[in-house]
């Protein structure tokens, strides 16, 4: 939509629009004629040419319908050539029509002239090759069309000697068998083009009439238009400027508007409004400040209370896991020592279980905290025995829980990735598929060569369908919270995948799940 920014503007777009507007309803009263002008022309054209056709069929038909009735009356009485001559001297002498253009001819089946009362020295020779400039072979077939039961029309190109020059012509023809004539009659057509000069001049001047009238009809809505704007629209603007006016002293004093300066009572009405708006915003603007200053007061001791529980926090879980590391790496020793005391003991492995979890929640809280201040710098790495070893470590976890993997991991898959890295990414799938496993169920871990320059690695539980796929990988989020844990282990993965272009596809339904990884083997992308 057109957004007037001032009344001039408005007014501009106004005049605009009526000249768009009367240009577009000239078009269609122009447009309107033409068609109309061109019906009628193509009405002219036929309705001339039908009358003139029926007026040359008529005209042959007497001279027919003459010599059959001279013919019949002196038969017996002489001879047929004299009869043939005096039907000739009486044609010539006969008038049909008023233009000299317009006369009968008679042609022989054989192409002979027999008469032409324009062109006498024409009389005797014979036309039946005579082709008009379209290639026509016009003599042949007006004998050939007479020949017919009740003759015919033929068009084609001929001289014409009032102009000088060739232009269509249309001749009726039939013939008279009696004596092997062709009798016919043309017209030509160019009176038809003087019909149609006449009805286009007076197109032009019926269009110049229309111009003439709507031009002085945008002209003088042009004036009103600037009359409305000169007298109305200077009024309103000064209005306005009072009330504008009256807005920027109200800011220095509490004064009402002088109505006696406005003019329109629709603008009095308005100014009420505004005086009365003006003192609700001061009112309201005085009781902002306050509670601003209020609620900054309070933004600021709520912001200090949150930035030390935070420092706190991180504090508080940096001196966790450095605390923790000591006495895990105690726990850890003393339960080799019992294995080898006393192997095989359920208590043993059940204790070798559980410290192994924490152990592997150390070393994401780890990850954690220092994976904005540490450069984790790549290396190549023994994909295969990485992994392996790991499986190793869960695989007391595992035993725990009434589970156990089965692997298809190839030998010497090397990759250059950072170690600590690729260890977050294998712990958090395993721990979660032992976490999320059906019991009595088996973990699925494979590890292969995709290609010359992919490996891919995967892990395929018996679980529960994952509903939502997106959200797995957020902070926090835990599909089903009643198996513990924080929610970070997959979001470490996703952090971890994404820096190093890795490529993560999961699948889940419900008779499995699976998580694929595809690591490129030589990335080069800095961690």
């Amino acid at each position: 939509m057109l957004k007037a920014k001032s009344l001039y503007h408005l007014i501009v777009y106004s005049i605009l629009f009526i000249i768009i507007l009367i240009s577009f309803f000239t078009f269609i009263i122009i447009n309107n004629a033409h068609e109309e002008l061109q019906e009628k022309i193509h009405t002219l054209k036929n309705d001339y040419t039908n009358s003139q056709k029926t007026l040359i069929k008529n005209q042959v038909n007497y001279v027919i319908n003459f010599i059959d009735y001279y013919y019949n009356q002196n038969k017996d009485k002489k001879p047929l050539e004299t009869i043939q001559k005096e039907v000739i001297e009486a044609i010539e002498k006969l008038r049909i029509g008023d233009n000299p253009n317009e006369y009968i001819f008679i042609y022989n089946f054989n192409g002979t002239v027999i008469q032409n009362s324009v062109s006498k020295g024409n009389i005797g020779k014979n036309f039946l090759n005579v082709v008009d400039s379209n290639g026509k072979e016009v003599i042949k077939e007006l004998i050939n069309t007479s020949k017919k039961e009740f003759g015919g029309y033929v068009d084609y190109v001929w001289f014409k000697p009032e102009i000088n020059k060739e232009t269509n012509k249309v001749s009726y023809a039939k013939s008279y068998n009696a004596w092997n004539w062709s009798i016919g009659k043309g017209v030509y057509l160019d009176e038809i083009d003087k019909l149609v000069h006449l009805k286009e001049e007076e197109y032009n001047q019926k269009i110049s009439n229309y111009t003439l009238q709507i031009t002085s009809l945008t002209v003088m809505l042009i004036l009103y238009s600037i009359f409305i704007y000169k007298n109305a629209t200077i009024l309103i603007v000064n209005d306005v400027k009072e009330i504008g006016k009256y807005f920027k002293e109200s800011q220095k004093n509490d004064e009402p508007i002088n109505q006696n300066r406005i003019i329109f009572g629709e603008f009095k009405v308005i100014a009420n409004y505004a005086t009365d708006a003006m003192n609700n915003i001061k009112l309201k603007t005085h009781m902002l400040e306050d509670l601003n200053k209020n609620l900054e007061y309070k933004v600021n001791e709520k912001t200090k209370e949150l930035t030390n529980l935070i420092e706190s926090q991180k504090k508080f879980i940096k001196n966790s896991v450095h605390e923790i590391n000591t006495p895990l790496s105690i726990i850890r020793t003393n339960i080799d020592l019992l294995k080898m005391k006393i192997p095989n003991n359920k208590y043993i492995t059940n204790i070798e279980s559980g410290s192994k979890i924490i152990q592997y929640i150390y070393d994401d809280l780890s990850y954690l905290i220092k994976k904005d201040r540490v450069i984790y710098e790549k290396e190549y790495l023994d994909f295969t025995n990485i992994l392996k070893n790991r499986l190793d470590f869960f695989d007391e976890i595992a035993k725990s829980n009434s589970l156990y993997f089965i692997n298809n991991i190839e030998d010497d898959l090397y990759i250059k990735f950072n170690v600590t890295e690729l260890q977050r990414i294998i712990d958090n799938n395993l721990s979660n598929a032992i976490k999320y496993s059906f019991a009595q169920s088996a973990i699925f871990v494979k590890l292969y060569y995709l290609n010359d320059y992919e490996i891919e690695f995967s892990v395929t539980t018996n679980s529960k369908k994952i509903e939502d796929t997106e959200k797995i990988f957020d902070d926090f989020y835990r599909e089903n919270s009643a198996r513990g844990g924080f929610g970070l282990g997959l979001k470490i993965v996703k952090d971890i995948c994404d820096k190093n272009l890795v490529i993560i596809n999961l699948n889940s339904n419900e008779k499995e799940t699976k998580f694929t990884y595809r690591f490129k083997i030589n990335e080069d992308t800095t961690a």
